[in-house]
């Protein structure tokens, strides 16, 4: 594990989640040998979650805790446009991708608990893979996490703590009872969990048969996804799977935009008061923002922010066309509908999570 702010290196075992100097942590792969296990049978199988297990730091598939995530549809949504929707999965969500990942490692690493700061969707996917696995999870929410949320984590059977403030406060307590309690994995958006979410990136290629897009527009949060699916699409190149890397379009409500901020200004500062109806990307001090900006810069997108009315219409554009996403998850494509004379095609829009979640729009 590699610190993407300093540069210090850490050892794959190591019970750490953050560089000592803030930043948060990449992990680096021997592509060498990756190459040897990727033969042709590879290309031919149906895309999975853990089709793609030889770009997992867990190595072995076999031992994986998994209820069947990934293979989520990629929709033709009009010419040129994709829409891969992320709300088939297990719990409803593409955090089911991370979780899987990161419960693998507590199992492994002789977790008896694990603990989460959440605004709902990831709370829910560590709750529910936790159950799975065996363990006992703590989940720490803001005191405003919709109602359907809630009920979804304590449906398996997470203890669950409100903290009054933002997902920070939540993420700040959380911390501290990892730190207190022995025995206990300390879930989020942390390394292995990105490492978990590469697998949006490997899916949309596959389904692709290996030919990219244009571009990839992507709703940011903690911005772990985006960075994660060009962290994917990076290693496909690097093992010679796609020729090309798409540019990255980095999407966030208007009213918690850091990393648009950042991305105009040069300047990253947080965002104190984030206010959104799209609860699940309301982070306003992103924890893989600088990752997620790097990967937009790297591959000459731009980060853009939408209005909260801006996601409402694009949450019933997706309805009317069968696809019904909460508004985190309908984000994405707000912004490509906002910009699309300025996104080549084709373009894949990531809905990271179903409406059932919030179940506010009729």
């Amino acid at each position: 594990m590699v610190c993407f702010e300093c540069g210090k290196k850490y050892g794959v075992y190591d019970d750490v989640f953050r560089c000592e100097c803030g930043g948060s942590l990449d992990i680096k792969y021997d592509y060498r040998e990756i190459r040897k296990v990727i033969l042709s049978q590879f290309r031919r199988a149906h895309p999975h979650h853990w089709k793609y297990w030889m770009f997992y730091p867990t190595l072995d598939p076999s031992g994986a805790v998994s209820l069947g995530e990934g293979g989520t549809p990629l929709i033709p949504f009009g010419e040129n446009l994709f829409i891969k929707f992320e709300g088939t999965n297990p719990t409803g969500s593409f955090k089911d991708r991370g979780s899987s990942v990161e419960i693998t490692r507590a199992v492994k690493t002789g977790s008896k608990k694990v603990v989460c700061a959440t605004t709902g969707n990831m709370g829910a996917s560590v709750s529910c893979y936790s159950a799975r696995a065996g363990l006992k999870a703590v989940i720490f929410v803001p005191e405003d996490v919709p109602e359907q949320k809630l009920a979804q984590i304590k449906a398996y059977g997470a203890r669950t703590v409100k903290v009054k403030g933002t997902y920070e406060d939540a993420a700040k307590r959380a911390e501290n009872y990892w730190k207190k309690h022995g025995g206990t994995y300390l879930a989020g958006d942390y390394p292995f969990r990105g490492e978990g979410e590469k697998s949006v990136g490997f899916e949309i290629a596959d389904q692709l048969n290996w030919d990219p897009p244009a571009s990839l527009i992507l709703p940011v949060g903690n911005g772990t996804l985006l960075y994660s699916v060009y962290k994917a699409f990076s290693e496909l190149k690097e093992c010679g799977l796609v020729r090309k890397i798409p540019k990255f379009f980095g999407i966030q409500a208007k009213g918690c935009n850091p990393v648009v901020r950042a991305f105009r200004t040069g300047e990253f500062r947080p965002v104190e008061k984030p206010k959104t109806i799209a609860d699940a990307v309301r982070c306003g001090n992103p924890i893989d923002g600088k990752k997620a900006l790097y990967a937009i810069k790297k591959t000459g997108g731009f980060a853009e922010d939408v209005t909260d009315r801006e996601i409402i219409r694009a949450v019933k554009n997706l309805g009317r066309k069968g696809i019904y996403a909460e508004p985190g998850g309908a984000v994405a494509y707000a912004g490509f509908l906002k910009f699309r004379m300025e996104i080549p095609e084709p373009a894949v829009c990531v809905s990271t999570g179903t409406g059932l979640k919030h179940g506010v729009f009729a």
